[in-house]
C-alpha cells in the first residue's frame, strides 16, 4: 500500500481517537500471552477479551463490542473461517489473521483481510498491521469489511466471492476443502497448485515435498516448511489419503495395488512411482480400491 496515498486519520493528526477494543482468539495460551505483551506498548489498543476457541470469541464479541479481532486461522473445533461465518455482518470487527503456517493462502490474506501476522509475531509486522487497522477503521463500514472477508472465503475456494447466504451454509467449509487449488509457500512466493497435478506428498524432516506433474519426466517438487498434520487438515482425506506416517497420495493417481507378505502393500501411481501402504493405514484401502 502506498503510504503517500493513505487517508489521514485522527491517529496520524495526533488527535484523540477512541481506543481499539481488541479480542485475541487463539487456542494456544502462550501465543495469546505473547501477543498481549506486544500490544501493551500501543496506548490506543485495549484488550477487552482473550479466548481459546471460536464459539467463546463470538460470545465475547457480542459482550464487549470489540472493534478488532486477532484471529488464529487453525483452531480445534470451530476454526478461524468458521468463526467469521458465524458473526453477523452488522457485528463484524476488523480482523487480523494470525497463523503459524506461511503457506496458508498468504496471497488471499493480503488481498482480502485487513492484515495477517505470522507466528512468532514480529514487532515491526505488528506495528504495520495496526497502522492498517487504524486506516481501515477510519474509512470502513461493517458491510464493506464483511464483503472483504466473504471475498477471502471465495478466494480460498478458487471461486468468485461468496455472498453471505453461501458463506453461511453448513457445508461451506467442506466446499472449501474440496477446492481445486492448494496454496503453498515456495521460498519467497506463494504458488497455487492444481490438486489434480499432485502425485504424492511426503515428509523430509521439518519440510514437506509436494510432487506434481511438470515439464520434466520426474515432474516438479515444491518444498515447504510444514507437518503432515497441517497438510491433512487442508486436503480432502477421500481424495488425498495418508498411507504412511510420512506419505499422502492423490488417490486418483493410483493404478495398481500389490500386497506384500508382511501385511503391507505397495501402490503404483500413473507416473510409475511406487509407494508403501503401511499396516497402520490399511483402513485407507476402501478409498483406494
Amino acid at each position: 500500500m502506498d503510504s503517500a496515498r493513505q487517508p489521514e486519520t485522527p491517529h496520524h493528526r495526533g488527535e484523540s481517537a477512541p481506543k481499539l477494543r481488541a479480542l485475541i482468539v487463539d487456542d494456544e495460551p502462550l501465543a495469546r500471552r505473547g501477543l498481549e505483551i506486544r500490544l501493551q506498548r500501543y496506548p490506543d489498543v485495549e484488550i477487552v477479551g482473550q479466548y481459546g476457541d471460536g464459539a467463546s470469541a463470538i460470545t465475547g464479541l457480542r459482550e464487549h463490542h470489540a472493534d478488532l479481532m486477532f484471529l488464529d486461522v487453525q483452531m480445534p473445533g470451530m476454526d478461524g473461517f468458521a468463526t467469521l461465518r458465524a458473526i453477523p455482518a452488522r457485528e463484524m470487527p476488523l480482523v487480523v489473521f494470525v497463523t503459524a503456517y506461511d503457506h496458508y493462502a498468504i496471497r488471499a490474506f493480503e488481498a482480502s483481510a485487513t492484515d495477517y501476522l505470522l507466528k512468532p509475531v514480529e514487532e515491526t509486522r505488528l506495528e504495520q498491521a495496526l497502522a492498517r487497522v487504524r486506516i481501515a477503521r477510519a474509512q470502513r463500514e461493517a458491510s464493506g469489511h464483511c464483503a472483504q472477508l466473504l471475498g477471502l472465503l471465495g478466494e480460498l475456494s478458487g471461486r468468485p466471492p461468496l455472498d453471505l447466504d453461501e458463506a453461511l451454509k453448513p457445508d461451506a467449509l467442506e466446499q472449501l476443502r474440496r477446492e481445486e487449488k492448494l496454496a503453498v509457500r515456495d521460498g519467497g512466493r506463494t504458488v497455487r497448485v492444481d490438486l489434480r497435478s499432485i502425485r504424492w506428498i511426503d515428509a523430509a524432516g521439518d519440510y514437506m515435498c509436494i510432487h506434481t506433474d511438470g515439464d520434466t519426466p520426474n515432474g516438479n517438487t515444491l518444498i515447504l516448511r510444514a507437518t503432515m498434520r497441517e497438510m491433512e487438515k487442508q486436503l480432502d482425506p477421500q481424495r488425498f489419503p495418508r498411507i504412511h506416517r510420512s506419505t499422502i497420495i492423490n488417490a486418483r493417481r493410483v493404478v495398481e495395488l500389490r500386497p506384500h507378505t508382511n501385511g503391507e502393500s505397495y501402490l503404483r501411481l500413473d507416473c510409475g512411482q511406487e509407494l508403501k501402504l503401511s499396516r497402520s493405514y490399511r483402513d485407507k484401502l476402501a478409498v483406494l480400491l
